[in-house]
């Protein structure tokens, strides 16, 4: 009698087996919002690794232009140089300024140049996203907010003169949870930043 419920104790406990790896083979990695799953999904996304682009104003500025933190620190690198101009129509505020690239600016900054653009200038590559960390995720059903730190890290000599790499920025973006998985809100949501709006919403915060 003892043989038979063994028997039937050991066929109960490999069905229970066959059942449970059944539904962990019906679960796809995606159903479980983990920290691992949003770090991954965050760093993947197209938007998180589009790079950061400068436009160089070259050429009549105004001194508004002239005067930014970004122009101030290829001046102070000895990149470019300005002297001043009458203003043409319709830009101001005055003085103007005629920008052009030193001699060590145009072998620094030209061969990092993708294209002239109409309205901005020239466009340079200067830095890409790296996710430092998950610092929280908020559930409620199938929605999450996911907070998340990340840094600047610079991709040449103009991207290291403008983004300190010390400095770290916190933003949140909105998941959703599909019958395939979690995914990163991409269009708006009402109460719901977009990873794009999150980034640019990112405020600075202490490493």
């Amino acid at each position: 009698m003892s043989r038979k419920r063994a028997t039937i104790a050991s066929r109960l406990e490999t069905l229970w087996c066959v059942v449970l790896l059944s539904l962990c083979l019906a679960c796809s990695p995606r159903d479980f919002l983990t920290r691992r799953l949003a770090a991954d999904l965050i760093s993947d996304s197209d938007t998180f690794k589009t790079p950061q682009l400068f436009w160089l104003r070259t050429g009549i500025v105004s001194n508004k232009d002239f005067t930014s933190p970004e122009s101030l620190v290829l001046q102070r690198r000895g990149w470019i140089i300005g002297t001043e101009q009458k203003c043409p129509s319709g830009v101001d505020p005055p003085p103007c300024w005629d920008v052009l690239l030193t001699p060590i600016g145009v072998e620094t900054v030209r061969p990092l140049i993708l294209g002239a653009l109409p309205a901005n200038g020239p466009a340079i590559q200067v830095a890409r996203r790296e996710l430092v960390g998950i610092s929280g995720i908020s559930k409620a059903g199938k929605f999450a907010d996911v907070e998340f730190t990340w840094r600047w890290i610079a991709i040449n000599q103009v991207g290291a003169a403008l983004y300190d790499t010390g400095v770290r920025y916190r933003s949140t973006v909105a998941f959703r949870g599909y019958d395939d998985g979690w995914r990163i809100v991409e269009q708006t949501m009402p109460s719901n930043q977009t990873l794009d709006e999150s980034l640019r919403n990112a405020q600075p915060t202490a490493p």
